[in-house]
Order: structure tokens, then sequence, then C-alpha cells
């Protein structure tokens, strides 16, 4: 950018209070048009805050926000905020009961009177067309997956004119190839001259696809730079105020005469997967990979009975549970970590306490009644073991960031010392002091003895696994053991030694 160019997006001496505790301490940041901008930091550090100033949710204390050098809409002014930022949030914003072009159109179906359907959907079906998204303006957009839904948001975004976009960790639930082609409409837009704000704790992701990065630690700005001039290490320093260092798996060893915790015989759900068979020992962590199409997330919502197989059985420490009955599962002593923590991970209104201690409510009292002490006693040894940041056990999980409302699930999961745990993309959307303390987390259940099955698509995650199964198009195609190389799995996993 030329000293003399109009930034496209600026936010100066940016200070939010929330009571007692500071959002943001005199934080900023600077974007030039057109380019794509990487906002990286750890959880807590203020990047939601910032968010939600750069798209006129909250008004800062002081400081100010532009648009092309002009001074920001008046919070009031929906319709001018929608025309200077739109931002794809990490939980999705499509209502899936409604259209694919009821979503794109919402609130603006039509210019007064009735709807014309018609009409309705041959302009939804331009714009798609025009953003290249592949999806029928007429489908159910409960229907579309999770790249999907991020590509109907983007679309729908762009439609009210707004050439600054907000993508919040976009890639926590996507696979390889979903999040090559997510890159490419990247560039794409870019190549349109859309500026966008990048928000990722997978650096890796920054080195690609931005152009530039800026640092938030502890509610204020640390730096921002060209990213071709910081190295990796120095970035992850500027993050953490310390160098870099990656998750170190412990040394553990497994017995084969231990007992076994889990097991799925013959295990079948049409279209997802096939005759899977699957065997957990106590002490053991057996870690599940595979594309996105490899049927491995509805594998282990399979195990914990979110979802119903065809045929199969499931068993946890030698109870055969119900298929599709959670509460079977759990009771049998299973601990499960789901996908989806906005979805099925917390209810977002209760508090810490009361989410993390849900599985346990009825020892925390008598008579069907819970003792508020109890409950708060256990939920403050479950922060102090997962290191939550939170003022306490009463804080609604809302209120939380990502990292630390994850760590509430991974706690809630843990509550009845379970000796089955299924989890899957535990360190989604975290940064890397949570990613610590989930993954450590789960190496503490196996040395008190639970067997768990972990499911991701980080390499680093299931390098604390004592072997890996690979799945493929539904079928497990190889089991790989504990010091595999990345090139070696990743093979397996696309395909290549998939014979």
């Amino acid at each position: 950018m030329s000293p003399s160019a109009i930034p496209a997006v600026e936010a100066r001496n940016i200070t939010k209070r929330f009571g007692a505790t500071t959002a943001l301490a005199d934080a900023g940041i600077v974007i030039a048009e057109g380019e794509t901008h990487a906002l990286v930091g750890r959880n807590g550090a203020g990047k939601s805050t910032l968010v939600s100033i750069l798209t006129g949710l909250q008004r800062p204390d002081t400081g100010e926000v532009r648009f092309a050098g002009q001074l920001a809409p008046p919070l009031a002014d929906r319709d001018g905020w929608r025309r200077q930022v739109a931002c794809v949030y990490q939980k999705s914003t499509i209502i899936p009961t409604l259209s694919v072009a009821e979503n794109l159109f919402l609130n603006r179906q039509s210019a007064g009177g009735p709807i014309n359907w018609r009409s309705l959907r041959s302009r939804a079906n331009e714009l798609l067309d025009q953003y290249g998204v592949a999806v029928d303006a007429g489908r159910m957009a409960g229907d579309l997956d999770v790249e999907q839904r991020q590509l109907l948001e983007i679309a729908r975004a762009l439609s009210f004119g707004a050439r600054f976009i907000i993508l919040d960790e976009p890639t926590a639930q996507l696979d390889g190839p979903a999040i090559e082609r997510l890159f490419d409409r990247m560039r794409a837009l870019r190549e349109q001259g859309v500026t966008m704000m990048f928000i990722s704790h997978h650096l890796e992701e920054v080195y690609r696809v931005c152009q530039s990065v800026t640092v938030f630690r502890d509610a204020r700005h640390v730096l921002t730079s060209a990213v071709d001039d910081l190295p990796h290490d120095e970035l992850v320093a500027a993050m953490t105020g310390e160098a870099a260092a990656g998750y170190q798996a412990r040394a553990r060893t497994t017995s084969t005469a231990a007992p076994t915790v889990l097991t799925a015989e013959k295990l079948t759900m049409a279209g997802r997967f096939q005759e899977v068979d699957l065997t957990v020992r106590a002490g053991e962590i057996v870690g599940i990979a595979g594309s996105g199409s490899s049927g491995k997330v509805g594998l282990a919502e399979a195990l914990v009975g979110l979802r119903v197989p065809d045929s199969g059985t499931v068993t946890v420490n030698g109870t055969r549970t119900r298929p599709g009955d959670v509460a079977s599962a759990l009771r049998a002593g299973l601990g499960f970590v789901p996908q989806d923590r906005h979805k099925e991970g917390f209810v977002p209104l209760l508090s810490i306490g009361e989410n993390a201690t849900m599985p346990i409510a009825h020892k925390l009292g008598r008579f069907g009644a819970v003792s508020p002490s109890r409950r708060r006693a256990r939920a403050e040894k479950m922060i102090e073991d997962l290191a939550i940041k939170t003022t306490g056990p009463a804080q609604p999980v809302q209120d939380l960031s990502g990292g630390n409302a994850q760590k509430v699930v991974m706690a809630r999961a843990l509550a009845d010392d379970p000796t089955a745990l299924v989890v899957i993309d535990p360190t989604a959307g975290v940064d890397v002091r949570a990613k610590q303390a989930l993954l450590g987390a789960v190496e503490d259940a196996a040395e008190r003895g639970a067997g768990a099955v972990l499911v991701s698509d980080e390499l680093d995650d299931l390098r604390i696994c004592d072997r890996v199964v690979v799945m493929f198009h539904g079928r497990i195609v190889k089991e790989v053991p504990r010091g595999w190389a990345d090139a070696e799995l990743v093979a397996v996993m696309e395909g290549v030694d998939a014979r």
C-alpha cells in the first residue's frame, strides 16, 4: 500500500470494557484495499470483540472505525453496516428450514407485495453463478454441507454490496480438499477487489492465503507485518509471548492384556460407513483419520448414539448400547466431545457449572435437587484442571472464548470419570494453549485407565494416539502404529495407499 492510499478498513485506538474486564485496550487494525489480512491471537486476545465492533454489533468505549476513509455508520443503521462489511462466522447463520434462495434474500424477498418465487429463485441462481457457488437455489439449506453453507454465506454477504468480508475460522470444520476450494474462492474474490480479514488458529493457512497479519495479545495490538517478512517462530512468539513449542505427546505404553472398554462390530450405515470393526482397550488412545467423505465423524457419532446405524453393535464396558440412544452409552460409562460445540456441546445461557456437571447432576444432591455448593465445588475443580479462563463457575458459557468454551465441553465429557471416551475434532478453532490443555486432558484420561477414540483432521492431535485407523470411503483401510510420518498418514487418508 502506498503512503497516500486510503485503507479499506481502519479501527484505531479501540478500547472496550465489559464491567471490570478490558476486552480491548487501545488496539486496532488497518487493512489495505484488496488485501487478505490475517488477525491472529490466542483465545481471549480480543479478536471476537474487534469483530463485533467492525460489524457494528458493539460500540467501542473509545476509538473509531472508518471504511474507505469515511466514519462507520451509526449502530442503528444496520443497512449501512451491511453495505460496508459482512462476517462469515464459525457458527453458521444459515437458517436450515428455509431454501437457499430464501436465505440469500432474507427480508429482501420482494420490493413489496407478494413474493414472486420464480423470480426469487432466478435472482438467487444468478447470484450463485456470479460467485461460483454450485448449489441449486431451490434446495433446502439444511441439506447443504458445511462447505456449501460457508459459500452461501459469502454470496449473501456480497449481495448487500459489501466489499469487505470477515472470515472467522472458516476452515475449522472443513477437510483438506474443501479448504483448498475455499482458498481458491478467496483468491478469486481478491482478484475482484474484495478485501478480507481472515481469522484462524492455523498459522500455516495465514502464510498460504494472506498478505499481511496483525497479532493481538491480552487485549492489545502487538504487531502488524507483511506475512513474507515474519518467520513462523516470531509470529508464534508474538501471539504467546514466548517461543514456539508444539504439543509434545507423552511417552506411554499400552498392554494387549488390558480389558476392552469399547467395541464396534460390523457397524454399517448406508452412505457413511460399512462393516466397521473397532476395538479400544483401557489406557489406549485410538485415532480415526480420513477425509471429509471417509465416514469418520459419522462412525464416531454412531458409537455414542447420535446416529442410528443400519446394522452392527456397539459395546461399552461389556454392555451393548441401544442404537441411537446417547443416554444408554453414557450410562454404560462413555464420555463424549461432539464435533459442533455450539450445536451439541453446551447450553449457551447456562453457566459453566451447570454445563460441566450435567452428567453428574443426580450425584450432587438428594431427592432430585442439586446442591449449589457441591456443584460449585466440582465446577471449580474442573476450571482448575483445564485452566478455563473465567470469572467463575457462574459465568454463562456463551460469554467465553472459543477455546475456553471447548474446555467446558471437555470437562462435561470427563465429569463422571468415563472408562471410554469419544472425542471429535477437540482442537478445532482453539489456540495453542487451549490445544495443550485439551489434548492433555485426553492423555490424562488414558493414564487413569480410560480408552479413548480421537477423531481429527489435525495431524498434531493424532500424535498422541497409540495407533491411528484410517478410513476411506466408509471403510477402515489401514491401521498405522504410533511414530508415523506425516507423508505416510496423509497418503493413506487421501486414498493413495487405499488398495
